[in-house]
């Protein structure tokens, strides 16, 4: 996931229903079909590479050395282990301290059931003894290369431009058969390029989208995500809340970011809380869909409906150019008197177009406390460098609505594979100020 950029000025959104623009697509689902809410977490594995035995990172969590490991065990002969040669205060021990480096292709092999795994990689961009940060360079791709998941990936270069010590990708990738293969390998071409990686995480997932069919809105063509779409994790938000670390989202250790970075403009909305006698109750989605901490506070714009009426509450990213992204949106009312259809009615705005008009959580869920969400399509146009992506909110007055406001409890962006396998975008570019 990604950090956002600086705030800019309040922009009002236009309130059409505009579904096309030469720049983008947008496509459009309702709530999935009805799946098994059962799941068992059947592969976890941590690996800490460059190094040997079992060591905790912060949250308890037991990592196992690559040295000597099974998973390793095809690595060639020309990869080796380091120890980073500075620690940046923000970086934990485990597992950003060691690294397997090779300046040559290496591939990571782990026995796993089949079905759909979250596989997470982490990246320190250090020097590492005579490998120095801003030479590496390199792709990544899975099972067993029809999948690229980065290409050309600078650690060093996205980490200046986010301002961060450390980069975390998260994927999910779909597994047919029983191995799940990981390979490196260093960009040709580019003097002194070299691969690395700190620590490799694989997770059981549950199947979040199934072979859900979503309708291209104002066409007839169906998109479908199915079991051969994989995806990247570009943000991850407990909206009005705060962050949440991995160990309290139990079994699929997704972590949650706070969202206030994100708000664009100086209209921020309220945050809130749920209710004392609001308990939340998974019917309409599986507990797994997201934890009780998301739906159990939200972001709404403020009691006054004539100030609600004249702006809109918008986040802000950055993402890849010419992809296709699912928006999902998570919902819960959980606060009185939110508790009947057409009291709460919004529009959604993704990207300055309708991606729904009349959006009421109620009329969606069913009951206060009962959690849901929806899913959107969006086609993002070519480009070379990284794009706005805009998510807002406006209250509905068209069905005339007890009250003019909006809400918002979750947000996660994915980026979806191209039709041939590709999820790797530009390394961002550093903006001159």
């Amino acid at each position: 996931m990604v950090t956002p950029r600086s705030n800019r000025s309040q922009l009002l959104l236009p309130i059409s229903t505009t579904l096309l623009f030469a720049s983008s697509i947008f496509l459009l689902s309702g709530q999935a079909a009805a799946r098994d809410f059962s799941f068992v977490v059947r592969d976890y594995i941590l690996l800490n590479c460059g190094a040997s035995g079992r060591q905790l990172d912060k949250y308890n969590r037991h990592w196992t050395g690559d040295i000597g490991s099974k998973f390793a065990s095809s690595l060639s002969h020309n990869t080796l282990t380091a120890t980073a040669a500075t620690q940046d205060p923000s970086v934990a021990q485990v597992p950003y301290m060691t690294a397997r480096i090779s300046r040559s292709t290496f591939t990571y092999s782990f026995p796993v059931s089949p079905g759909r795994k979250f596989v997470r990689l982490y990246f320190y961009p250090a020097d590492y003894s005579n490998h120095f940060a801003r030479d590496s360079r390199f792709a990544v791709t899975a099972n067993p290369g029809n999948i690229t998941l980065l290409s050309n990936f600078s650690a060093s270069q996205t980490a200046r431009v986010l301002n961060a010590a450390y980069i975390v990708r998260e994927f999910s990738v779909s597994v047919q058969r029983g191995f799940l293969y990981l390979t490196f390998t260093p960009t040709r071409g580019v003097p002194n390029s070299y691969a690395f990686v700190n620590g490799i995480e694989v997770v059981s997932s549950p199947d979040f989208f199934g072979s859900e069919i979503l309708t291209i809105v104002g066409l007839s063509s169906p998109y479908t995500v199915d079991e051969t779409t994989a995806l990247q994790t570009m943000y991850r938000l407990n909206v009005g809340g705060n962050a949440i670390s991995p160990v309290d989202d139990v079994d699929l250790f997704r972590s949650w970011a706070d969202d206030t970075p994100y708000i664009f403009g100086a209209a921020t909305g309220v945050t809130y809380g749920q209710d004392a006698n609001v308990v939340i109750r998974y019917s309409k989605v599986p507990d797994y869909a997201a934890p009780k901490e998301v739906y159990g506070t939200a972001r709404s714009m403020g009691p006054n409906p004539s100030i609600n009426l004249a702006y809109n509450l918008t986040w802000l990213f950055s993402v890849d150019p010419g992809f296709v992204y699912l928006v999902r949106m998570h919902f819960c009312e959980i606060q009185y008197p939110f508790t009947k259809i057409n009291q709460r009615v919004f529009s959604i705005y993704l990207n300055n177009q309708t991606a729904t008009q009349d959006a009421d959580v109620i009329a969606f869920s069913g009951a206060i406390g009962s959690p849901v969400y929806r899913d959107y399509i969006v086609i993002v146009r070519d480009g070379t460098e990284q794009q706005d992506f805009w998510v807002a909110l406006h209250p509905y007055p068209g069905t005339k609505p007890e009250y003019y406001d909006a809400i918002l409890n979750g947000l996660e962006v994915f980026k979806l594979s191209s039709w041939n396998g590709n999820l790797a975008g530009p390394n961002p570019v550093l903006v001159a100020q």
